[in-house]
């Protein structure tokens, strides 16, 4: 009966000190949407604003993914901004042994274009160009948290149309 007892104890034991690391598997073909609002930024008009972001992140290998991502922003007074590019991300789920399949946390980086269109108003100044479009390296960091087995909360700072973005997310 002491046996028993032991052998019971003994596995009860086993699974109580036994932890589960189940990460977020991050490999090739996984794709991931995002679809957001962005506030904050840099220059004169990039501190005004609401903009509007989407983002598509599709695997290529184990924890790397590249993709593309569109912006828009209003200034007012007939100011707006546009931004289109691609990037590449690496996700640190297994390098910092995450122990939740609910989290993914990445940083990367991308190059953009990005267009600056002025209204009528800035049109009439002598020597003032309506439009201004520039190439540029943006650098991001961010995270996602899943609610369900699909559909998430992203959060992410960078260098791109807005300094903050937050928004949906969406495992496909």
């Amino acid at each position: 009966m002491k046996k028993i007892h032991f052998s019971v104890l003994f596995v009860i034991a086993l699974l109580v000190g036994t932890q589960s690391f189940a990460q977020m598997a991050i490999d090739k073909g996984t794709k991931f949407v995002n679809l957001g609002i962005g506030v904050g930024g840099y220059g004169y008009f990039n501190g005004s604003g609401l903009g509007l972001n989407a983002g598509l992140d599709v695997g290529v290998t184990k924890n790397i993914t590249v993709g593309g991502v569109l912006g828009y922003r209003s200034y007012g007074s007939g100011v707006n901004s546009f931004d289109a590019g691609v990037r590449g991300s690496y996700h640190f789920n297994e390098l910092l042994q995450l122990a939740t399949d609910k989290a993914d946390l990445y940083a990367g980086i991308g190059v953009s274009f990005y267009r600056l269109s002025y209204g009528d108003y800035y049109a009439n100044i002598p020597g003032f160009s309506n439009s201004y479009t520039t190439a540029y390296v943006p650098i991001h960091i961010g995270g996602r948290y899943f609610f369900s087995e699909n559909v998430g909360g992203f959060a992410e700072l960078g260098s791109s149309l807005a300094t903050l973005k937050l928004g949906v997310t969406f495992k496909l």
